[in-house]
């Protein structure tokens, strides 16, 4: 049984969250925080595998309270997905950063929540397209950014398909799209963005945007 943490200040959204979570079979809130701080005297007590973090908080905010998770605990005892509205808030790089294993919309609907939830806990990370659209808008928006020469030449190592297929990341494209424009197959790009990922040490997808964003490589106009 897979144990969730529930870190968010409204108190309508925590009881949705329980209901939709607690109705899964493998999976169960053990503990719930209305800001930061109860969330990090709870954890004293009561350590969850995952926690599921609002961004947006009275007292500390969720990129604090995640680079606090963070720092006293390692990724492989208790994971962090992030809940945030991402049309809105411009922390999603800051909460990457700050050791977040996933991202989600508030929107998103209970089978791909709690398909999440499951997918983070397992050592994976977890990453919406409203993510992933976040991100790119993020670096596009910052082209100021000089370009990190040691980045660069780790994204140099890259074979010609596994930079292409990271071309195609940072644009937004999801495995499917990028299926279909180099005509192979989505576990094929998988494959290709996983081996990517693995030669300039990225943990996920958001990552590996934010290196290659980094390295120079920026989405087109």
């Amino acid at each position: 049984m897979t144990q969730v943490m529930i870190v968010d200040d409204q108190e309508i959204i925590r009881a949705g969250l329980r209901t939709i979570i607690d109705a899964h079979p493998g999976l169960s809130v053990i503990a719930e925080a209305a800001d930061g701080f109860e969330a990090l005297r709870l954890l004293a007590s009561a350590v969850p595998d995952v926690v599921l973090m609002d961004i947006r908080m009275p007292g500390i905010d969720g990129v604090e309270t995640t680079r606090r998770i963070r720092a006293a605990y390692p990724a492989e005892q208790v994971r962090i997905l992030v809940l945030t509205t991402f049309d809105q808030d411009q922390n999603v790089v800051a909460a990457l950063r700050a050791g977040a294993d996933g991202f989600f919309n508030k929107g998103t609907g209970p089978v791909e929540l709690t398909a999440g939830i499951l997918r983070v806990a397992s050592g994976r990370n977890a990453l919406s397209p409203a993510a992933v659209d976040a991100l790119v808008g993020h670096v596009a928006e910052d082209r100021g950014v000089p370009v990190d020469a040691g980045a660069a030449e780790r994204f140099a190592g890259l074979t010609a398909r596994e930079a292409e297929v990271v071309t195609m990341i940072v644009q937004g494209l999801d495995n499917a799209a990028i299926a279909g424009r180099l005509h192979v197959s989505p576990f094929t790009v998988k494959t290709h963005a996983n081996r990517a990922m693995a030669k300039v040490g990225a943990r996920d997808r958001a990552q590996l945007v934010t290196r290659a964003f980094q390295a120079g490589i920026r989405p087109g106009p």
